[in-house]
């Protein structure tokens, strides 16, 4: 029974430590993210397996983000899109599709020695400077 016991504390312990390092960083503005960023990878959740991607996004300070990416197996070699955005409640708030008023909401849980972690509505983002 005491070994169940630890067993259950142990994991409540684990979970625990796992929402806490899961939470959000709150943004201020801007300035921690303009530039350019390499998306490299997106995952449908955050220790699941990744989907490599091509991609460059670039922050913009008039609040477009400039997109370019790279498709290696379709027929349009490279795609260029520009999104609007902006930093809204501490939140990246990004427009879901090109010419759509439909925002989208992205939570950034990791933004440190160069990379960041984006949690949009279904999809965590992956990118590096």
């Amino acid at each position: 029974m005491m070994k169940l016991t630890q067993a259950l504390l142990v994991g409540a312990v684990l979970l625990f430590s796992v929402t806490v390092n899961a939470e959000e960083i709150k943004l201020e503005d801007n300035t921690l993210i303009l530039g350019k960023w390499n998306l490299y990878a997106e995952a449908i959740a955050l220790h699941k397996e990744k989907v490599e991607l091509f991609s460059v996004w670039e922050f913009r300070k008039d609040g477009v983000i400039h997109t370019r990416s790279e498709d290696r197996f379709g027929r349009t070699k490279t795609l260029k899109i520009d999104l609007n955005y902006a930093v809204e409640d501490g939140v990246i708030k990004k427009q879901k599709t090109p010419g759509r008023s439909k925002m989208e909401d992205c939570k950034v849980i990791k933004l440190e020695d160069g990379e960041m972690t984006l949690k949009c509505t279904f999809v965590y983002l992956f990118l590096r400077r």
